[in-house]
């Protein structure tokens, strides 16, 4: 994609495979025909909808606590370790879709971050060759539900409701930007909430791949968000929640940016039990 263009990879590489996972694990065989493909405006990008960039990843992490000012509206001190939680693949979303209020609680709040996606299946990666394992980075919001986050010591089920993962909005390749100097920007209702720069993590994107990687094997296509900066609505004196009708939109330079209305929850899914 290129200013406005979409370059369908399948129309102009007749063996390339379908889907991005399948693409990451074979990227060496295909990262320099790609890279040599005249720009193609095979597709107007207003003219397509962009899905997830990862439909179905295998895992979907998240750090908390990973920004100094949002350890200190938190009223928590420097975690000593990283803290991880799991996000399940039924929140994923696209990078312009709706997310849901759930009918269950009125706590609904947004956290802007810095998603990447693991490319290289990998093990005890060294931090200084943690991000050769990455094959893309993206803008996320981990929608958060804070009762149900905060109810318990394990936040999962919190950061796990339906629709509540929407990153993208394209996967952007490490040599094109330093991730350890990106500035990121949450709006609700184009009113500015969040701004901070990824220079301000506790545990920088390499730190994090070092880490998670002494305890389980990353896969091509895993997704992680790295955490979020101060200025969340269940901060703010006294908190501020999404309701429905309103618009989340993040930024982050050298990426683009995101947006999701809130609406209610449906009462029912297509096929679930009633």
């Amino acid at each position: 994609m290129n200013e406005g263009a979409v370059t369908s990879i399948t129309q102009r590489l007749s063996d390339a495979p379908a889907d991005m996972v399948s693409l990451m694990r074979i990227w060496d065989r295909f990262e320099g025909a790609l890279r040599a493909l005249p720009t193609a405006r095979d597709y107007a990008l207003s003219d397509v909808k962009l899905l997830p960039p990862v439909e179905r990843p295998g895992k979907i992490l998240g750090i908390g606590l990973n920004y100094a000012d949002h350890i200190e509206e938190a009223g928590l001190g420097r975690p000593q370790f990283q803290t991880w939680f799991t996000k399940a693949v039924t929140s994923v979303n696209g990078p312009f879709d709706p997310i849901h209020k759930p009918r269950v609680s009125e706590m609904l709040d947004y956290e802007a971050e810095l998603v990447f996606v693991i490319g290289r299946r990998c093990k005890h990666v060294p931090a200084d060759k943690a991000l050769d394992v990455v094959f893309g980075f993206c803008i996320g919001n981990d929608v958060s539900v804070r009762d149900w986050q905060l109810r318990s010591g394990q936040f999962a089920i919190g950061k796990s409701f339906d629709t509540h993962a929407p990153f993208g909005p394209w996967l952007v390749t490490p040599d094109a930007l330093d991730a350890g100097n990106l500035e990121l920007r949450c709006f609700v209702n184009d009113i500015e909430r969040q701004r901070s720069n990824t220079r301000h993590m506790v545990f920088c994107c390499a730190e994090q791949i070092a880490h998670l990687s002494q305890a389980m094997t990353l896969e091509p296509g895993d997704v992680i968000f790295t955490g979020t900066p101060g200025g969340v609505g269940g901060a703010m004196k006294p908190p501020v929640w999404l309701e429905e009708g309103d618009s989340v939109r993040v930024e982050i330079d050298g990426i683009g940016a995101i947006e999701n209305k809130v609406v209610l929850e449906p009462e029912t899914l297509e096929g679930a039990a009633r």
